[in-house]
């Protein structure tokens, strides 16, 4: 009797395996029901669409690099460009030195040299010109934003308020790209004279 007892199965134990034995069935029930969801057809079409997605990325990467190589070519000169124009600035300003030095007014030393500096400036603006550095035209043209920077007005009665009229610092394009905007002054009316308009309306509407 003892015998059969110790071998006899206890009725925790059969609940457990059976427990677990349930969970074993469930969760195969599950993989099946899952795997029976996805057709092959559909499968296919989830690859598919997975492709084209890889493609359609790896698309838009190659626009990007070959975007980013043909700026690299077109404006690779851009920083070198941009310091190469203090040649030109302190050209000009070598050339307004020399010609304010009362001692060298009028003098055949001062028209040589400032024929020499003729040549050297037009030498520059070839070179830019090759290599598409473009200046930028300023004296009597309207003010334009996206390529001049007005540093003073200057009273003109001449000229159509917003033109320019002074120049004070050359500004350059490179191809479609703004390498520096020209420093400019623009015409203003007089402020006297409208003053004066002012006072006669005035003056007669009294009457």
């Amino acid at each position: 009797m003892e015998k059969e007892q110790e071998q006899k199965p206890s009725d925790e134990n059969i609940s457990t395996d059976t427990t677990v034995e349930e969970n074993k069935i469930e969760n195969q029930t599950e993989l099946n029901v899952e795997e029976k969801e996805i057709t092959p057809d559909e499968k296919i079409k989830e690859l598919e669409d997975k492709l084209a997605r890889t493609f359609a990325e790896m698309e838009n990467q190659r626009r990007r690099f070959e975007k980013e190589k043909d700026d690299a070519f077109e404006y690779g000169g851009y920083s070198f460009a941009k310091e190469a124009l203090s040649l030109i600035d302190n050209l000009e300003r070598s050339k307004q030195i020399l010609e304010n030095d009362q001692k060298l007014k009028n003098t055949v030393a001062l028209k040589k040299t400032l024929d020499h500096f003729k040549i050297i400036e037009k030498d520059l603006i070839s070179i830019f010109n090759k290599n598409n550095i473009k200046q930028i035209e300023s004296l009597d043209k309207k003010l334009d934003p996206n390529l001049h920077q007005a540093m003073v007005e200057i009273e003109d009665d001449q000229k159509e308020p917003g033109t320019i009229v002074q120049e004070i610092q050359k500004g350059f394009t490179i191809k479609d790209r703004l390498l520096r905007p020209s420093l400019v002054g623009v015409s203003k009316k007089i402020q006297r004279k409208d003053q004066e308009y002012q006072e006669n309306k005035e003056n007669s509407d009294n009457k």
